[in-house]
């Protein structure tokens, strides 16, 4: 991945869509027979997924490996919301394929979202891989690699409106043994126009209640200590004893509802040693009732990640997201009334979306200033096959002024983000210590609740601690104090 831009968690106009690989890191040697080997790409909801996967083929007899040359069975766990995501694992795939050459066993699989959106390709066209899966497959991967194993390419990218793999406990990857996922949810209802992911992750369903508790219980017990809920629109959970479809339970009326406000608490409740996050919020769903648990549970984490794509309604209409300008704006004063200016507030932003104009870009830019995220995601639009935006509009805002409307949105957020960690500055915070700073093993880091990194001398502290630190001073990116009594 190109540099990022400092210490910034923000993308440099050059990097807008990179895609960096996490790795299956954890090495399992049970004297079976054949290695697992995974690369996952894009969000967090691919990286969960890539946890059950290797928890689905270890009750299947097979190991898991850190290196690709040891495995027998490869799989990248792909994203297609970008163009750049797709291009990183097409030519991942040409550097698989010649190591395929040495080792003609070697059986290479893409699963996830590009599984869906290009499987005619990989396995007719271009035959270059051996099996393909869609995130809703993931059980029939033993059945998959059979037929693999009997000569013949296989493929299943159906999508299920009931499948949230409830019943499978995660393996957990590439873990710090601190932080973990909970995937609480599948799919997604709203079809912004620019958005790949109805189409690749299928309709929303939401998971049983009982089961999530049941896994953050058990990660707690494991020593792990803050969780992230995750799904495609979080604010979308509800979950009822007859149905795990929100548009279902509405239709129908149903009053027996667990909703994500209900959610939050109940696992909020498992330990108040245990923080619990979340991920991703829409602005259209988010409720005061929300923001009213977080206030009420000192351990379920004041940071909130509210993209808000475009500070133009016009541009906001043209995407189908559902709200205004003047909506998106109420959402974050609400946040900041029930829970601080200290609540931190991050977003994604899109710019050189189609017919988008220089005042829709000063709409943007003029948002940014009212609200002051902590940090942010920062693109430029690059049209996505099978979207609604590319069947109904022309993309047609020159690369070159797409560039430069991203980096007048970058510098703006890098002066942002600066803002808001010197407000910290000479407070204390409570941090949950997850392992060595990047740069020295003298130095711990961790998160405070607003999900800042701070960078402080280890003294006797270990991964797993919560200490109180107090800030002294910052970059845009990060905190950096030393830890004192509180």
């Amino acid at each position: 991945m190109e540099k990022l831009i400092g210490d910034l968690d923000v993308l440099s106009p050059q990097d807008t869509e990179a895609t960096e690989a996490i790795h299956l890191l954890k090495d399992e040697n049970r004297g079976n027979k054949r290695k697992l080997y995974i690369e996952s790409y894009g969000c967090q909801m691919n990286y969960a997924d890539s946890e059950i996967v290797a928890s689905i083929l270890q009750k299947e007899g097979f190991d898991t490996t850190s290196d690709i040359a040891a495995a027998d069975v490869v799989f990248l766990n792909t994203c297609s919301i970008r163009e750049k995501a797709e291009q990183t694992v097409r030519y991942r795939l040409t550097h698989i394929n010649g190591l395929k050459k040495h080792k003609p066993e070697l059986l290479v699989g893409v699963l996830g979202c590009m599984a869906e959106r290009l499987k005619a390709k990989f396995l007719e066209e271009e035959k270059i891989v051996d099996l393909v899966a869609g995130p809703d497959a993931y059980r029939d991967l033993p059945s998959l690699i059979s037929q693999v194993d009997e000569g013949q390419k296989a493929v299943n990218t159906f999508l299920s409106r009931e499948e949230t793999y409830a019943d499978i406990s995660p393996v957990r990857l590439n873990s710090n043994g601190v932080t973990a996922f909970i995937s609480i949810m599948r799919g997604c209802d709203n079809m912004c126009s620019f958005c790949v992911v109805p189409f690749t992750r299928g309709r929303e369903r939401s998971r049983d209640p009982h089961s999530i508790v049941a896994e953050a219980q058990d990660l707690f017990a494991k020593g792990f200590r803050e969780v992230t809920l995750l799904g495609q629109n979080v604010d979308s959970y509800k979950w009822s004893p007859e149905e795990n479809s929100k548009a279902w339970i509405e239709k129908n009326g149903i009053n027996n509802v667990v909703n994500f406000a209900n959610l939050l608490e109940l696992v909020a409740k498992v330990h108040p040693d245990l923080r619990v996050r979340f991920s991703t919020s829409h602005p259209k769903d988010i409720t005061d009732e929300v923001l009213y648990t977080m206030a009420k549970y000192e351990n379920i984490c004041k940071n909130i990640h509210l993209p808000m794509q475009s500070g133009s309604s016009r541009i906001l209409d043209l995407m189908n997201r559902g709200y205004t300008r003047e909506w998106y704006l109420e959402k974050a004063m609400s946040i900041r009334r029930i829970l601080g200016d200290d609540c931190g507030i991050s977003s994604d932003m899109i710019t050189g979306f189609c017919t988008e104009t220089e005042e829709d870009q000063q709409d943007t830019l003029s948002l940014m200033n009212i609200v002051k995220y902590d940090f942010a995601y920062m693109f430029y639009y690059s049209e996505r096959p099978g979207t609604l935006a590319t069947k109904k509009y022309t993309d047609d805002i020159p690369l070159d002024v797409k560039k430069k409307r991203l980096e007048e949105v970058v510098i703006r957020q890098r002066e942002h983000s600066l803002i808001r960690n010197l407000l910290d500055v000479g407070k204390v915070h409570k941090v949950l210590i997850e392992g060595f700073s990047k740069r020295s093993d003298n130095d711990l880091q961790g998160r405070t609740s607003a999900n800042k990194v701070v960078v402080f001398p280890k003294g006797t502290h270990k991964k797993g601690e919560y200490v109180h630190v107090l800030v002294e001073e910052c970059t845009g990116g990060t905190l950096i104090g030393k830890v004192v009594n509180s």
